[in-house]
């Protein structure tokens, strides 16, 4: 993977990571709403479920790639420092609105930078580079948590923005180092949109890995409000919580680096599925927990058992499409994704002062179960014949 690729993307993952977890923390220290919070994350990430596939669109037949994906990365700095001036200062309503306008390229970050992969590694290097490309999300959700829990606890919360904006200037200037790619095939933006839905929607297999990985998406967001409310009844301030986090991916980056061969062994939407399950059936153990230790290393536990799904995700989106609606489809599946994670954002906010926050622990458990359930019926897995993939052949179609 080229140095600069790896720079410019884990910056602005990194970046990104640190935004969930900094704008909860920075609402809930200036108004004590997790209503307002839940609202908040929701609308940073909910605009784009409807710009991600015109984005992915524009992205498959544009040469201006780099300048996109830079545009993004300067919206959040002006976005992140106005919010630093305006939370708890202005109308709640301004607070969602901001949010919401960084929230608009968002699918740049969290499938854009991915669609350009194929188009700078060869395909014999694939695999290794999915692995990679999992470690540096990884690696992102590591330091991002981390980082603002830190920051939060030891200068401020208001440092943590800062740090953002740091992170998307460095993400914008590796951005500049990046090759120019060629453009593709010209054609009207809206149609290209609908071709990149409907083939995500006609092929089984992504059918599968997107429906589960959009469920999961949903429960991961319900945590983001959940576990810092979550902290202080294991006597830790509410930034601890960025720990757990964390802890899960340490324990998901060491597993994902050794996934590779997984790739060549079994089919990526199986192993979507099947991780989605064993992820449930970890988290279910996390309401147990009577100590903040012994809950750090359930995390690290959970994680590994997660390590195998995101590489598998790249590899289904690269199997089983063309790479001229490789665009399309990364960004509408991250569109999802992230729109699934506001959802759960907001039905935290309202859900934890019904049924608490171990409550919500046990949700997510079943949510994940059943995520991997819905992935089967989506795209028609059989355990004994394989999966109704529509016999595609196992050789991706982008070689």
């Amino acid at each position: 993977m080229p140095l600069a690729y790896y720079l410019a993307a884990t910056s602005a993952r990194l970046g990104d990571e640190m935004v969930a977890f900094t704008l909860v923390l920075l609402v809930l220290d200036r108004t004590g709403s997790a209503a307002l919070a839940g609202a908040t994350g929701a609308a940073y990430a909910l605009p784009a479920v409807l710009t991600g596939p015109l984005l992915g669109a524009w992205l498959d037949r544009t040469r201006y790639r780099r300048t996109a994906l830079a545009t993004n990365q300067a919206v959040l700095v002006v976005v992140m420092l106005a919010l630093l001036a305006a939370v708890g200062h202005t109308p709640s309503w301004v607070t969602p609105v901001l949010a919401a306008v960084a929230g608009a390229t968002l699918p740049m970050v969290s499938g854009g930078f991915t669609t350009i992969l194929p188009r700078l590694v060869p395909a014999e290097l694939l695999p290794r580079a999915n692995s990679l490309e999992a470690a540096s999300f990884g690696a992102a959700t590591i330091a991002g948590p981390a980082t603002a829990a830190t920051l939060a606890a030891t200068v401020s919360i208001e440092a943590a923005g800062v740090v953002i904006a740091v992170t998307a200037v460095v993400s914008i200037l590796a951005i500049g180092r990046l090759p120019a790619l060629p453009a593709g095939e010209p054609a009207p933006l809206f149609s290209s949109a609908i071709a990149g839905v409907r083939h995500l929607v006609r092929t089984p297999p992504l059918r599968a890995s997107t429906t589960t990985t959009t469920l999961l998406a949903g429960a991961m967001g319900m945590l983001l409000i959940a576990l810092p409310l979550h902290a202080p009844s294991l006597h830790v301030p509410s930034s601890a919580a960025g720990y757990l986090w964390t802890a899960v991916e340490v324990g998901s980056v060491c597993v994902a680096l050794l996934s590779s061969r997984l790739q060549t062994r079994w089919r990526p939407e199986h192993i979507v599925i099947a991780a989605a399950a064993a992820y449930g059936v970890a988290f279910a153990f996390w309401p147990f927990a009577g100590s903040f230790a012994i809950l750090l290393a359930l995390a690290v536990l959970t994680g590994a058992v997660e390590g195998p799904l995101l590489p598998a995700m790249f590899a289904a989106r690269q199997r089983y499409s063309p790479i001229d609606l490789q665009g399309r489809v990364g960004t509408t599946a991250a569109s999802l994704r992230v729109g699934a994670a506001a959802l759960g954002q907001a039905a935290a906010g309202l859900l934890v002062s019904a049924i608490g926050t171990r409550g919500i622990l046990f949700l997510v458990a079943a949510l994940l179960v059943a995520a991997a359930g819905v992935g089967i019926v989506a795209g028609g897995v059989n355990p004994r014949r394989g999966s109704g993939v529509g016999r595609m052949s196992a050789k991706p179609l982008n070689t």
